[in-house]
């Protein structure tokens, strides 16, 4: 079955979804995109996400309309069929002239595709994931690092890495050698039973699991700060695990071939996925 996506107020098959080539998300990367996971045909935190998408795209002069993109998500899901889903939406300015002027952008570009998403076998968060230090450089002096650009080379180029080393994810520093975030996700360590993640400043994403996971952390009075880390407080550190809308809470028990904590799932961290997911299912109807 070929699946439809959603582009511009219509549910097309995938393989007829076309964009113009002077579309300013391919001419130039110009765009943004939000990936958000479904549980039972509905997705947790919506209002999260397009929230975050709305604010991004002020910033850059995109004009969207929440109640049509809260609508299209829904449609794609429900036209597919999808319980367990990956959803996508992407946004750009649309059609303009090749010269980059965002003046000659007359509408934007709305997508949004769902397609399954089978989660990772339960052996794999209670053995986590394994990660090497990327060799790429996060700017934490640009505003750029806090929007979800379809500009995403520096995180597929460190997920690359990743690939290349046989390891799950790649972490990545700042320009102070200070931790920033993984190419995909964003990073907690746990100190002497505290939580520990980057600050915003250090040129992370603000990830909408990150933000419940510390929302989380408070109600179960764990301590979370979000704080400069360096590599070796991550090397040393208890427990450590990657967050992300799709990967929920996942452990990780590898860096750069060294163990950290027990090299596996630690007390908090599964105490923490258990609660995300009991969240998930409340939030949700009992849809997990």
């Amino acid at each position: 079955m070929n699946e439809k996506v959603y582009l511009n107020g219509n549910l097309v098959e995938r393989d007829r979804a076309l964009i113009p080539v002077l579309d300013y998300g391919f001419l130039y990367g110009y765009g943004l995109f939000e990936t958000m996971r479904a549980y039972g045909g509905k997705v947790f935190r919506i209002e999260q996400h397009l929230k975050r998408l709305q604010d991004s795209a002020k910033i850059l002069g995109i004009k969207i309309d929440l109640k049509t993109l809260r609508n299209a998500v829904n449609d794609t899901l429900n036209v597919n069929k999808i319980d367990s889903a990956r959803v996508r939406v992407t946004l750009s300015p649309g059609l303009g002239e090749i010269n980059a002027n965002l003046d000659t952008c007359t509408y934007t570009t709305t997508m949004v595709i769902a397609e399954k998403y089978p989660p990772f076998p339960e052996r794999i968060y209670r053995n986590g994931f394994k990660a090497i230090t990327s060799s790429l450089i996060i700017n934490s002096q640009s505003w750029f690092s806090g929007l979800k650009s379809t500009s995403y080379l520096l995180n597929v180029l460190a997920r690359k890495e990743a690939r290349a080393a046989g390891a799950d994810e790649a972490i990545c520093l700042n320009e102070k050698g200070l931790l920033a975030e993984a190419s995909m996700s964003n990073i907690f360590l746990v100190d002497d039973d505290r939580l520990k993640t980057p600050a915003l400043n250090n040129g992370i994403l603000p990830g909408i699991t990150r933000r419940t996971v510390i929302e989380l952390a408070i109600k179960m009075g764990i301590e979370c700060k979000e704080v400069d880390i360096t590599a070796d407080e991550l090397y040393q550190s208890q427990e450590a695990f990657l967050t992300n809308s799709l990967i929920e809470i996942m452990p990780l028990s590898k860096l750069d071939n060294k163990q950290i904590g027990k090299g596996r799932i630690g007390n908090i961290t599964e105490n923490l996925l258990i609660e995300y997911r009991k969240l998930v299912s409340k939030d949700l109807g009992g849809c997990n």
